[in-house]
């Protein structure tokens, strides 16, 4: 039988007070943190925990649970206080807010297990609710996803993206909250108080805006209702709040940003004057339990998503196809074995032939426009819910979302970013066009995979390793076609590479990746008829890369190596080599790109900007 919730009320506003107070005993006992973030925020999170979202406490990674993504991380004691007030972990814990022995983190990350993305980089929690509201439809879940922002953080652009494709793909399973609570870090938040401009900007955005009270609990929870009930867009809840909300000495006032109660009197007195606000709540009530009434979702497991086997490439040697064409369908071909995997776009399909997958899996296929910040962080989203997205675009543009691509990796969720177009060898469209530092902001994250493939073969097998590999991973393809060289049979591995020429009186080591590999065996065949001979690498993993096979050729060329590279000279393939061998006593020769090139054609670009077979020669004579 349904309770009536309004029959709820009184032990709502209780437990909204409860966790005002535990908010602030944990931020006190750290001596750090945003109690009065959290203040305003109470009767709304209450109001979601206790009477809204269907869940379990003990199992909060349940398929067909309802989600909650803290966008405004910096709360994060309120979302623990709640946690632990459902039953997840004991109360005690709270008091180790930020200690380094704990999860209980300054901002919310998924080492807890009621946390799918790591959140506190404001604008993102909402691009990230956007996926796992996808994933319910690709598993056709009838779970709801919530998403709770600060009136601050709507000032990032991210947000407005996020409001774009959310309401293009119509999800009205998706329900965001802003906590208008009008004051920021440093001053009033951008419209301080005045509704109206939220919600004539959330309607424009084409959601169903609706304005309350985000202290009185009965506007709470028919907004709630509301929401549900609207059909073909979401609804973003615009809660006028009072920073501080309970304390009267910070109530509404400036400058209590991110500081914690002082222990003693100030301390003190907050509680004291929290505690007065309870209520009686008759003891034979539901209200009475609020926690062990939380509706939970349904026990029986879904039928585990197995992957079919992969067809595997096909391709004859001498071949000419660009890797980007390659990347186009190995996913579609992993899509065909694999229900998990999605694909994401920022219009730019028929450059990355990511339109392949659209058409042999139009419903997994999701387009955001010209939008590459809410591209990744909503496949951060469907990652944290067990689909596996490839969401691709031109390598230069995935840098707009470099804050998402960190964060992704703090999150340790299983995006495969893919970048299109990297370097000088794209060609005529010149430096704005071509990612030549891509590589070193996915290797200086410290668990990011990242793949650099010279031709079709390797790059569908790379891509199929990637699919099944844990955690985050990036692979970068060129734009021109480049020969077929390895065989449909050959294999590769996270962390390995593959030697194309050796011998015993080898006098150098060439080391490339993409289209630089193909520079490199050029070097060879000329080097060769001056009867010199270099041993020549692809270094097809560039994060993790092989230190055992760097140095053993190393030693068989008498230490002399030369790193080629499509990127420029810092972060690339010859930090990552540098860094390899160093321990063992080698130093390595870096050909790179090094200053800002110009439009003009793959082949004079290669050449004017030092990374050509004549320049791989040239070095070579010059040990």
């Amino acid at each position: 039988m349904a309770i009536d919730r309004t029959s709820l009320i009184p032990a709502l506003k209780n437990m909204a007070t409860q966790l005002r107070i535990d908010s602030i005993r944990a931020t006190s006992e750290s001596g750090t943190g945003h109690p009065t973030s959290c203040m305003s925020m109470a009767d709304i999170c209450a109001a979601l925990f206790f009477a809204e979202m269907r869940y379990d406490a003990k199992d909060p990674k349940n398929p067909e649970s309802d989600r909650f993504v803290l966008s405004k991380g910096h709360a994060a004691p309120i979302l623990y206080a709640a946690w632990a007030e459902a039953g997840a972990f004991d109360r005690a814990e709270l008091l180790k807010l930020r200690q380094l022995g704990s999860d209980l983190e300054g901002h919310p990350t998924p080492r807890l297990p009621f946390v799918d993305v790591a959140t506190g980089s404001l604008g993102q929690g909402v691009c990230a609710a956007i996926g796992t509201a996808l994933n319910a439809r690709r598993i056709a879940s009838d779970y709801r996803t919530y998403v709770l922002l600060g009136d601050g953080e709507s000032a990032e652009g991210s947000v407005w993206e996020a409001a774009d494709v959310g309401s293009m793909d119509r999800l009205d399973n998706l329900c965001g909250i802003t906590d208008v609570n009008g004051l920021g870090q440093s001053r009033a938040t951008m419209w301080d108080h005045d509704m109206a401009q939220f919600e004539r900007r959330w309607t424009a955005f084409g959601w169903h805006a609706i304005v309350i009270d985000g202290h009185e609990m009965s506007a709470i929870l028919g907004a709630l209702d509301e929401a549900r009930r609207t059909k073909g867009q979401p609804t973003m809840i615009l809660a006028r709040t009072v920073k501080g909300k309970g304390v009267s000495f910070v109530e509404g006032k400036d400058g209590w940003h991110g500081k914690a109660f002082k222990k003693g009197e100030e301390l003190d007195r907050a509680i004291a004057e929290l505690e007065k606000q309870f209520v009686p709540v008759p003891k034979d009530s539901p209200a009475a339990s609020l926690a062990q009434n939380i509706p939970k979702p349904a026990s029986a497991p879904r039928p585990v998503e197995k992957p079919k086997p992969i067809v595997p490439p096909a391709y004859r040697l001498g071949d000419l196809v660009a890797t980007r064409e390659a990347y186009g369908s190995a996913i579609t071909k992993l899509g065909d074995a694999d229900s998990r995997i999605v694909a994401l776009d920022a219009d730019v399909k028929n450059s990355t032939f990511s339109d392949r997958f659209e058409k042999a899996h139009p419903d997994r296929f999701y387009q955001n426009f010209i939008a590459e910040q809410v591209m990744v962080g909503a496949a951060m989203g469907l990652a944290a819910r067990g689909a596996i997205p490839f969401p691709s675009t031109f390598a230069c543009f995935l840098s707009r979302a470099a804050d998402f691509v960190r964060m992704a990796a703090i999150s340790n969720v299983g995006i495969k970013l893919a970048g299109s177009h990297a370097g000088v060898s794209i060609g005529e469209d010149g430096p704005s066009q071509m990612a030549l530092e891509d590589l070193a902001m996915y290797r200086a994250q410290p668990n990011y995979t990242v793949f650099y493939p010279c031709d079709a073969v390797s790059a569908e097998r790379l891509i199929a390793i990637m699919a099944s590999h844990p955690g985050p991973a990036y692979i970068r393809m060129s734009r021109p076609k480049t020969p077929v060289i390895y065989s449909n049979e050959d294999t590769f591995a996270v962390g390995g590479l593959k030697v194309l020429r050796q011998s015993g009186d080898d006098v150098a080591t060439v080391i490339g990746a993409g289209v630089t590999v193909f520079e490199a065996l050029k070097a060879y065949d000329q080097l060769k008829t001056e009867r010199t001979l270099i041993r020549v690498i692809d270094l097809y993993s560039v994060a993790p890369v092989d230190r055992d096979g760097l140095v053993a050729a190393a030693r068989a060329t008498g230490g002399r190596l030369i790193t080629v590279e499509d990127h420029y000279a810092g972060g690339g393939i010859g930090d990552a080599v540098a860094e390899a061998v160093a321990d063992a006593g080698f130093t390595v020769h870096r050909l790179a790109v090094r200053e800002i090139p110009r439009s003009g054609k793959p082949e004079e670009l290669l050449e004017r900007f030092g990374i050509s077979a004549d320049h791989i020669v040239k070095e070579v004579k010059s040990f």
